[in-house]
């Protein structure tokens, strides 16, 4: 089970809540709908401003039975060990995302593969999707957000020392998913409980 996660001591947020209309710029309200379970950010118009979660892509590249992870260089968990993988861009497949992020981070050239999984972190508002990725090419360097990318086996993966909870939870589901190695990991969800207080 994952037992750290960067959040812990560097919180993502959904960020300030809009107090203008993005249709019309007037300023918005929080009012319940008709038939909506939750309230909803509404001008004098109507127009309703959604706030909906964003999406992080990753890959997991791999090479004869082996993975390349990278050292954040950043934070949140500058120093911690992650897969490629960032915020998915307007105009580009997932795949894609993944793909550029995997370039970016380590220098590698990747095919985007097999989906490993789909991640919730409601809240913060974020879900990550993460591929396994053949590498075609490219020599595994640090690059822009790593300091260094390391090549292990499925025994090698230092798990004390990941960046985050959904990067536990992909590795584990890929290699629970090797041949041989037993039932698939269940990610824990991480659903807070907005009545709880502290």
């Amino acid at each position: 089970m994952p037992q750290r996660d960067a959040s812990e001591v560097f919180p993502l947020t959904l960020g300030e809540e809009p107090r203008f209309c993005p249709a019309c710029g007037l300023p918005v309200e929080a009012r319940m709908l008709e038939h909506d379970d939750r309230a909803r950010l509404v001008c004098p118009e109507g127009h309703v401003t959604w706030r909906n979660p964003r999406v992080v892509v990753g890959a997991i590249p791999t090479r004869a039975g082996r993975i390349y992870l990278a050292r954040r260089a950043i934070e949140p968990a500058k120093g911690r060990w992650t897969y490629p993988g960032g915020f998915l861009e307007v105009g580009e497949s997932a795949q894609e995302g993944a793909r550029r992020e995997t370039e970016e981070e380590t220098e590698l050239r990747v095919e985007i593969g097999r989906l490993i999984g789909v991640y919730s972190r409601p809240h913060v508002g974020i879900i990550t999707v993460v591929f396994e990725a053949g590498v075609v090419g490219g020599r595994p360097e640090p690059a822009a957000e790593t300091s260094e990318v390391r090549e292990c086996g499925p025994d090698e993966i230092p798990w004390d020392e990941l960046a985050f909870t959904t990067v536990e939870s992909a590795l584990r589901d890929w290699v629970a998913s090797l041949p041989g190695r037993g039932s698939r990991f269940e990610p824990e969800l991480y659903v807070v409980d907005p009545s709880a207080t502290g």
